[in-house]
């Protein structure tokens, strides 16, 4: 949600998050899962070339 624009108060609010720390955390560890080999390898598999 962060990287569609969402503002980090709103994504803490809609995930219940009591301390924004906590959001930026997982933001944080999903950026870091988008530049895992095996989903850089996934992508390209996916995308036929």
């Amino acid at each position: 949600m962060l990287d569609a624009g969402v503002g980090l108060r709103d994504v803490q609010i809609a995930a219940r998050h009591a301390d924004p720390r906590t959001t930026m955390r997982y933001h944080r560890a999903r950026k870091n899962l988008d530049r895992h080999p095996n989903y850089i390898l996934a992508a390209y598999m996916a995308s036929g070339t």
